[in-house]
């Protein structure tokens, strides 16, 4: 590295506040991706594109603009063409979006993490890269390559971090402490990749016939400083009239009471004990079926057909007198104490016998002939 650079032009202001805006926007990211793992569909998409501007953006972009305001050579103006200023921001939020979603849609697997860490590690180091040839100067650049691949290791680390901690922090006090590491991270980057840099100034001759082109930093000054203040403020005000995790988790059981409150409403059935569909049987030798109540001995005045003379009728019989012999009787239909149920009987005449208060046993049948 050549003594004519110098990278502290402004003291520790420059670096102090780029430190700051990094560690601001990556809080501001985790806070985010917090909120999209709680959200679904289209909200989660919006969610994690705000934390894709927030860390792409404030917390490494902007960083990087702030710490080159204190970059100086000597003997030369340094200007920066805006198209690839303006490409480099594009990359970092392209990048670290990128690895976002690949984490946090990939459930939390290795593979997903790793992969994405490599990713946004390497855009992160093509941002840097990209941002200092976009500068302008009466001189010859080249980079030490040992140091450019220590820098690139840091990016494509912190970046691993990074993500990691957007899938496990969730408190804010926890936000609050991986912000500072993933400040530390990004600004020690930055530091590592601007020791690669070796300057030479071209003779005072060729210096004179070179214009240098481009945008000087202060013209960039004022209208970042107003865009990334409304972003931020966007964003902070998201972050707090957001509800957080927990609240989230409250509102989706109070609407799941409130549609089975709804659904038990239109369906009765469903607050009411369902009638079994099969009774349970009764006692061997209990008489079952609507008719057969009134042959219970339990009920006065009732004939049980255990007791029933020959000149009384079964249940259901039709009488042309009470015990006359020549009574006719029929059971369509009727079920007999411990047979079951059958069908028709034929109407017989009666049996005679000298004592029609003879029993005749149930279910046997005589035919005189």
């Amino acid at each position: 590295m050549s003594s004519a650079v110098n990278h502290f032009t402004q003291g520790p202001l420059t670096p102090a506040l780029a430190y700051v805006m990094s560690c601001i926007g990556s809080m501001l990211g985790l806070r985010l991706t917090a909120q999209a793992h709680a959200s679904r569909g289209g909200t989660r998409v919006r969610w994690l594109l705000g934390a894709s501007i927030s860390i792409g953006g404030t917390g490494i972009w902007v960083m990087h603009f702030i710490a080159m305001m204190g970059f100086a050579v000597e003997g030369t103006q340094i200007r920066y063409d805006v198209p690839l200023t303006a490409a480099s921001a594009v990359v970092a939020i392209v990048v670290v979006g990128t690895g976002l979603f690949l984490v946090s849609y990939g459930g939390g697997k290795i593979l997903a993490l790793l992969g994405g860490g490599l990713l946004t590690g390497l855009g992160v180091a093509s941002m840097h890269y990209l941002g200092m040839y976009a500068m302008n100067m009466s001189a010859h650049i080249s980079y030490d390559r040992t140091t450019v691949a220590a820098s690139v290791a840091i990016a494509v680390v912190a970046a691993t971090a990074a993500l990691w901690f957007t899938l496990r922090v969730k408190k804010p006090i926890w936000i609050t402490g991986a912000a500072l590491v993933m400040g530390v991270a990004v600004s020690g980057m930055h530091y590592t990749g601007m020791m690669a840099i070796e300057v030479r100034p071209m003779p005072e001759a060729d210096a004179a016939a070179s214009a240098v082109h481009g945008a000087d930093a202060l013209d960039f000054l004022v209208p970042l400083m107003t865009v990334i203040s409304l972003i931020t403020l966007t964003m902070l005000l998201m972050v707090i009239l957001s509800p957080s995790e927990k609240e989230l988790h409250e509102d989706a059981e109070l609407l799941a009471r409130l549609e089975l409150r709804r659904r038990t409403a239109q369906d009765p059935t469903l607050q009411t004990p369902a009638t079994p569909s099969n009774p349970a049987p009764s006692p061997p030798g209990h008489p079952t079926g609507p008719d057969t109540a009134h042959l219970d001995p339990a009920h006065p005045g009732s004939t049980h057909p255990a007791s029933a003379h020959s000149g009384a009728a079964y249940p259901g019989a039709t009488h042309s007198g009470a015990g006359h012999p020549g009574a006719a009787r029929s059971n369509p239909g009727h079920a007999r104490p411990g047979l079951g149920p059958v069908g028709p009987a034929p109407v017989y005449p009666a049996p005679v016998h000298p004592d029609h208060h003879q029993q005749i046993p149930p279910g046997s049948r005589r035919r005189d002939r």
